[in-house]
């Protein structure tokens, strides 16, 4: 007769020869002799009338959530939301930043009739009031469009469809099938994903979901995107076939940014934040017809304009950084031109260059206003540029200042991987209370980002 256990160390030897005889999915054979045995007692004591219902979803499910078919029609899902957030967001985006752009013209021309000095004019309108424009032009339209898409597949009751489809990678990567869920509500904000992971009960685990969520590119980084797209990607191809090349190339980024999710989730895992995954019962919710007016409030309040408050909180000073480094000279050149001049080895290095680099820098604030900053810059504003036409941009990038496949390319890698926002580093902090986290969480994306384009730059310059 085995000795009776009294160390802790003996429990947890003992603890793990038990796993090891009775194997990793204990958990699940728990839960599935317990749903037998309740569906065995329902059948002998409840008589269905009309289980219809119960039926289609049953019929449902064996096609949304089948090995072959779960994961292609997620993706093909995925790119509908993404195509018609992209197509609707394009037109109000253009006509809010027109409006916005008016009253600009407006205050300024208001200051100037006041007798304001020029600076002052220019800080305040041409900085801090043009980056808001920018902010709540690019992001409104197309939150007020991905949220509610986003909530209707949750009032569904597909998203826990999503979850168990990918759950098998995320636990292979020593992750939460949960994070599945962040993952995707970080498509519409990273602050949002970030927030979202309060759904995860352990620990460990919701710090891999809140360390990892920014590889998922929001929507202040699908203008830069959509740009690159159809800039090189669909001029690439025949017209008849641009606008597909450009949406799957987009594709091809957010699939890219999955597969980095669950890479470092894998490292992290058996690193930092090493650990025995936590199993959980993902229980399928009936389908059900959506709500609308729970849909708009949730959709339109509780996120598109509490997260869009956040960002204009952190665009704001960002607008005003802008325009002082463009209009403030040392010497000949004006600080933005020394901080080019700074930045150009280090951004020659990952194929990219020194304008693209302050940009970002600048940009930390709000993803938003990276393209209107780089075009100041090259064009030498002294304000954020709005050109409006995608033959515009072109012009000014590849045949002005030179850009090619490569810097796209390098340009698209550093968008998704580069370091959060301020206002996602800002929920880190709040959701884990920790410097040492919040640190890791806005650095690591950045050191990944760094490393990446370095080594697709250096192979492209070998095989060149």
């Amino acid at each position: 007769m085995r000795a009776p256990v009294t160390t802790p160390e003996a429990v947890l030897e003992r603890g793990d020869e038990l796993r090891e005889r009775i194997g990793a999915d204990l958990r699940d054979q728990i839960a599935t002799g317990l749903y037998l045995q309740a569906g065995r007692i329902a059948e002998r004591s409840v008589r269905q009338v009309g289980s219809g219902s119960w039926d289609f979803d049953q019929k449902v499910d064996r096609i949304v959530t089948s090995r072959w078919l779960g994961l292609p029609l997620m993706m093909l899902l995925l790119a509908l939301v993404f195509w018609i957030t992209i197509l609707g967001a394009n037109v109000p985006s253009q006509l809010l930043a027109d409006a916005l752009f008016a009253v600009e013209d407006a205050g300024a021309s208001w200051f100037v009739a006041m007798g304001m000095p020029w600076w002052l004019t220019g800080l305040v309108w041409h900085g801090v009031f043009r980056g808001l424009a920018w902010v709540v032009s690019v992001m409104l339209p197309p939150m007020a469009i991905f949220f509610p898409a986003f909530t209707i597949l949750e009032d569904l009751g597909y998203l826990p469809r999503v979850a168990f489809n990918l759950d098998w990678l995320f636990r292979k990567a020593g992750a939460h099938g949960k994070q599945a869920l962040t993952m995707a509500m970080g498509f519409g904000c990273n602050a949002a994903g970030v927030t979202s992971t309060r759904i995860i009960d352990a620990p460990r685990e919701r710090l891999l979901a809140i360390l990892t969520n920014n590889f998922v590119p929001c929507n202040g980084r699908f203008p830069t995107l959509i740009m690159l797209s159809v800039i090189f990607v669909a001029a690439a191809v025949p017209p008849a076939f641009a606008a597909i090349a450009a949406a799957g190339s987009v594709l091809l980024v957010v699939v890219l940014g999955v597969g980095f999710t669950l890479a470092v989730s894998y490292v992290l895992s058996r690193s930092l934040l090493a650990g025995e995954a936590s199993a959980f019962t993902l229980e399928m919710p009936p389908y059900r017809r959506p709500s609308i007016l729970r849909i708009l409030y949730t959709s339109l309040i509780d996120r598109t304009v509490f997260l869009l408050g956040r960002a204009m909180l952190t665009a704001a000073p960002a607008g005003a950084v802008i325009w002082l480094l463009a209009n403030i000279r040392a010497g000949e050149a004006s600080l933005a031109d020394h901080s080019i001049a700074l930045l150009e080895p280090l951004g020659a290095a990952i194929g990219l260059d020194g304008v693209i680099l302050l940009a970002y820098v600048i940009a930390i604030p709000a993803n938003e206003i990276v393209v209107p900053t780089m075009l100041m810059c090259y064009l030498g504003g002294t304000m954020m540029m709005d050109v409006s036409t995608y033959d515009q941009i072109r012009a000014v990038l590849v045949d002005q200042h030179g850009w090619t496949l490569l810097t796209a390319a390098n340009l698209m890698l550093f968008s998704l991987l580069h370091n959060p926002c301020a206002t996602t580093i800002i929920t880190i902090w709040r959701e884990t209370r920790s410097a040492k986290w919040t640190a890791l969480g806005a650095l690591m994306p950045l050191g990944i980002a760094f490393a990446v384009c370095f080594g697709a730059a250096q192979a492209a310059r070998l095989l060149s």
